[in-house]
């Protein structure tokens, strides 16, 4: 047994996070050339209470026994569906850009969904880890794993959120399988959820249209098309080396979102391949650590919510990445540790935190 946080997981969190608020800042420079005056409120909301306030969340989790989790992951998550719930009380939740995600309390705005993604890896890892030989039946296993992502499915295709929804159910599912699922039901969960997305395109012409566009990105180019032309024009400019930090053309004119879904393509047309490929890299090196991490911890409990967490962090990074390099549809999640958002910033520093924790708990 080891009482110390695994150091090259530590490095990699601490160059993500001051990597990307260099990125943020360069973004932020972008924005305000474009006239915008609030911009110095956005930007220390998210460095002063984003990144300041998460790290404070980080060392506090450090601190805090992992397993202690465990025991109060029915009422966080609770709470977390309350909070999702509370979007939708008037003068108290409030709409932005087409979805209903966000409370006003006292002057803050918060997005209850991002602790949903914590609170749905905790219980599925306190779940899974109390059940144990029971994740191969199909009741147990399966129907456990419906039971904790109905709440959120329902919750977030209401607000909508389907970006949300898609890092949630990857996380859990992903818990699920360090757990011993067995590949029928893998099998069968992944027919399900392309039915449920055909479903969604159906149904939602927000989400058909984001379908529509990523098969066909030359079509629309000045309406649904026009983010991942222009997200493509920043990251192509770029070439090799980039034109150096801080020299964006994009964030000044075209591009939407420089700070928040837009912002790997300020990334990309400032450091080039070289300093994105870099960046994806340095994600795909987190994700593995925290696997390793995984593998090394003294109990299941541990293991598997360092698989969930692990997934969690890199696999929102992931699909933002593959969105602003066309190869997935926009889904308007953020760029982990880099995007414009103090509560995705404050919830991914925390998972972060307790990521350490588990880590100072390996086998030798």
């Amino acid at each position: 047994m080891r009482n110390r946080i695994d150091k090259p997981l530590a490095f990699l969190i601490a160059a993500l996070v001051l990597g990307g608020s260099m990125v943020f800042v360069s973004a932020a420079f972008g924005v305000l050339g474009r006239g915008f005056s609030s911009i110095t409120s956005v930007a220390f909301n998210h460095l002063a209470l984003g990144v300041g306030g998460g790290v404070v969340l980080l060392l506090i989790a450090l601190s805090i026994n992992y397993r202690e989790w465990k025991k109060y992951a029915p009422y966080i998550y609770g709470l977390a569906l309350i909070g999702m719930l509370l979007v939708f009380v008037p003068n108290l939740g409030f709409a932005h850009g087409g979805g209903q995600r966000w409370i006003v309390i006292f002057g803050v705005s918060f997005q209850p969904s991002e602790f949903l993604k914590l609170a749905a890896i905790l219980i599925a890892a306190a779940y899974y880890s109390t059940i144990r030989a029971k994740s191969e039946s199909f009741v147990w296993g399966v129907g456990g794993l419906a039971a904790i992502l109905l709440a959120p499915i329902i919750l977030l295709v209401l607000q909508p959120d389907i970006g949300t929804l898609g890092i949630i159910c990857l996380s859990v599912v992903s818990v699920f399988f360090a757990a011993g699922a067995r590949a029928r039901d893998l099998a069968i969960l992944l027919c399900i959820a392309l039915i449920s997305l055909g479903a969604l395109a159906y149904f939602k012409p927000h989400v058909r249209d984001r379908v529509v566009t990523f098969f066909y990105p030359a079509q629309n180019q000045q309406a649904e098309g026009y983010q991942i032309t222009q997200s493509l024009i920043a990251i192509g400019s770029g070439q090799l080396v980039g034109r150096g930090f801080g020299q964006s053309v994009q964030k000044f004119t075209y591009l939407p979102e420089p700070m928040g879904d837009s912002i790997f393509a300020v990334a990309g047309e400032e450091l080039g391949f070289v300093g994105t490929t870099a960046i994806v890299l340095l994600f795909l090196a987190l994700a593995l650590r925290g696997y390793v991490v995984a593998a090394r911890t003294t109990d299941i409990f541990g293991g598997l919510l360092a698989v969930g967490i692990s997934t969690y962090l890199a696999g929102e990074a992931f699909i933002n990445i593959a969105a602003m390099l066309g190869l997935a549809p926009l889904t308007g999640v953020p760029l982990t540790f880099v995007s414009q958002g103090g509560s995705a910033m404050l919830i991914s520093l925390l998972s972060a935190g307790i990521l350490l924790n588990i880590s100072k708990s390996r086998r030798n």
